[in-house]
């Protein structure tokens, strides 16, 4: 097994303890907004917890709705709720699916290539001949990880 394989593999088993998550979504006031009213702390609270003016904290959670907080921003305030922040990925599939995928574009394009060549030399493959060369090319880009494997589609 290569190294690229295995760094792979076990970074899948951490990220699959995070799949939950994917169904997890904002609340509509944004997170501060939402553990600072289940805790009963007004904004003006938190701003003395922070040590900012009370309109840092409107607009530190307008920003958060925003997407334009910063995720050091985020840290504190979380901390002067007795949070974690959490901030990380969560693939839609797994990393090997995303990766077999792209593998298969650049694959079927090369294929096309090399099928065209030989269709004008009299030379054509089979359907399964075709999908048997087009699965080893796949398994060979997963394998090899070429630099250019993410600039082809």
């Amino acid at each position: 097994m290569n190294k690229s394989k295995l760094i792979r593999e076990q970074l899948e088993v951490s990220l699959q303890r995070l799949a939950p998550l994917r169904s997890v979504a904002q609340p509509p006031k944004g997170w501060i907004r939402a553990i600072r009213d289940a805790l009963g702390m007004t904004a003006k609270q938190l701003a003395g917890k922070l040590g900012v003016a009370q309109q840092a904290v409107a607009r530190i959670e307008k920003d958060e709705l925003a997407g334009a907080v910063t995720i050091k921003t985020m840290r504190r305030v979380a901390e002067s709720l007795d949070c974690v922040f959490v901030c990380g990925f969560v693939p839609r599939s797994s990393l090997e699916t995303t990766l077999r995928s792209q593998a298969e574009c650049v694959a079927a394009k090369r294929l096309r290539q090399a099928s065209h060549t030989m269709t004008l030399e009299d030379q054509s493959l089979t359907k399964a001949e075709d999908q048997k060369v087009l699965s080893e090319l796949v398994d060979e880009l997963v394998d090899t990880l070429p630099a250019n494997l993410w600039s082809e589609s």
